[in-house]
């Protein structure tokens, strides 16, 4: 039997102790998928609202209202009140403005309370993705004193860091492990243990930089602070995947000119609000490469070989300017590049675009003399593509970091522009070298 008929056969039973093996055998993850499969929420009404609550943690935001409108007003105020605060948050983010004050009408105080300091902070920010569940202890207090702390019942998303804050401010004064405190003598005050080499992030930092500290260090949780260093936050690695698969998804559809939102399953309407906009774009940026060909109409009229081969060296030159806009654009979102390695980057694309275009150029040389077997118009044709590779090379390199400048994502206008660059290019050198030579060709 597989995992998914065995969900569905123990959620379909209703009995307790089937609830109860199927919250102990399987995933959240794994239940909402299977239910999602069945595009049937009311499989749920049978759980506890505690699993509920872990289910919709693991839903997509536009996905949560969905499943928590399939219950009664009751369980949903229940349901809510145990969900993570952060993942309530996003949920009333995703939300329509006449949605959003009943849900957070339905929390209790102190969920609302951080639900609302949540919603202050900017969605792709440290604060945007943080949670106000963390474990706090004081710089002046004892182990004996955390480890009674911690067998009070506290809220919080993970227990493998506590972070140690001023008494009376809050600032971050460091962190300790828990492996540090169990094994310490309980009278050792935590001033001695703590590690003051905290790294945080602070609450205004984009998500991306975010991403980037845990991919750095490697940490289970980071925490955040404010201007003033009081610890305000967590952000736990859990969080950073889901960043992680954003940002890549951002960026694929941004490649692609699509919008980040569209999914595979959307709407028509959905899927041609998101391309529309590009494609006209990319129309506008084709009728400047067929304005450098109408330019050249007369010499290509009288050499019919032209039209055959121009297209190879605006596609080469293209493929080639995607290769380095890919290389480049991801390591400007990784902050690869700086001011003293961005001169040998620019240097090393080129010196490779050279080189590949020589090798592609020979090759193209020879397949245009399958078109004419005039030796010129193998030269030219050569030659077009060798310089058509070397603007391929420079085209990938500036164009995004031109864009970054200007404050615009390089992912989401690169790709049109470096392609009109090397359409536009390619047509020019080739069908320009062309005419220059036109009575040898002839």
């Amino acid at each position: 039997m597989s995992d998914t008929t065995k969900i569905l056969t123990l959620l379909s039973s209703g009995k307790s102790a089937d609830l109860k093996r199927l919250a102990e055998e399987f995933h959240p993850a794994d239940i909402l998928e299977t239910v999602q499969n069945q595009d049937n929420y009311s499989l749920l009404q049978g759980l506890p609202d505690s699993l509920i609550a872990d289910i919709l943690d693991e839903a997509e935001d536009e996905d949560k209202y969905e499943i928590l409108k399939s219950f009664d007003k009751n369980r949903t105020q229940s349901i809510l009140n145990q969900m993570s605060v952060d993942e309530v948050a996003d949920l009333i983010e995703a939300l329509e403005d006449d949605n959003r004050e009943g849900v957070i009408a339905a929390l209790g105080f102190r969920n609302q309370t951080d639900v609302k300091k949540l919603l202050t902070y900017e969605s792709d920010t440290a604060g945007g993705i943080m949670t106000t569940r963390f474990i706090a202890i004081y710089a002046s207090n004892t182990v004996m004193g955390a480890l009674n702390y911690l067998k009070t019942d506290v809220d919080a998303e993970t227990g493998y860091y506590m972070y140690v804050v001023d008494k009376h401010d809050f600032t971050l004064k460091g962190v300790v492990s828990l492996r540090d405190l169990v094994m310490a003598p309980f009278d050792t005050p935590i001033s001695q243990l703590l590690n003051p080499h905290v790294i945080s992030v602070h609450v205004n930092d984009d998500q991306e930089q975010v991403a980037q500290v845990f991919s750095k260090y490697g940490f289970q949780a980071i925490p955040v602070v404010d201007d003033d260093h009081r610890l305000v936050g967590i952000i736990t690695v859990d969080d950073v995947i889901d960043v992680m698969n954003e940002e890549f998804t951002e960026d694929l559809h941004h490649l692609a000119g699509i919008g980040k939102e569209e999914k595979v399953d959307g709407t028509v309407r959905e899927s041609v609000k998101s391309r529309l906009p590009w494609l006209t774009v990319n129309l506008i940026t084709a009728l400047a490469a067929s304005f450098v060909i109408n330019l050249f109409n007369g010499t290509i009229e009288k050499i019919v070989a032209l039209s055959a081969v121009m297209t190879i060296i605006s596609g080469m030159g293209g493929n080639a300017g995607t290769q380095t806009l890919t290389l480049v654009i991801r390591a400007l979102s990784l902050q690869e590049i700086d001011k003293e390695n961005a001169r040998p980057i620019l240097l090393k694309e080129l010196t490779a675009g050279l080189i590949n275009g020589i090798a592609i150029g020979v090759l193209v040389a020879v397949i245009a003399m399958f078109y004419d077997t005039n030796p010129v118009f193998g030269l030219i044709a050569g030659l077009a593509m060798v310089l058509n590779m070397l603007c391929a090379a420079a085209a990938g390199y500036g164009v995004p970091i031109l864009l970054e400048k200007l404050g615009i994502d390089p992912a989401l206008a690169s790709g049109v522009f470096v392609t009109t660059v090397t359409d536009c290019m390619g047509f020019f050198i080739f069908l320009g070298l062309a005419t220059a030579v036109m009575p040898l060709l002839v």
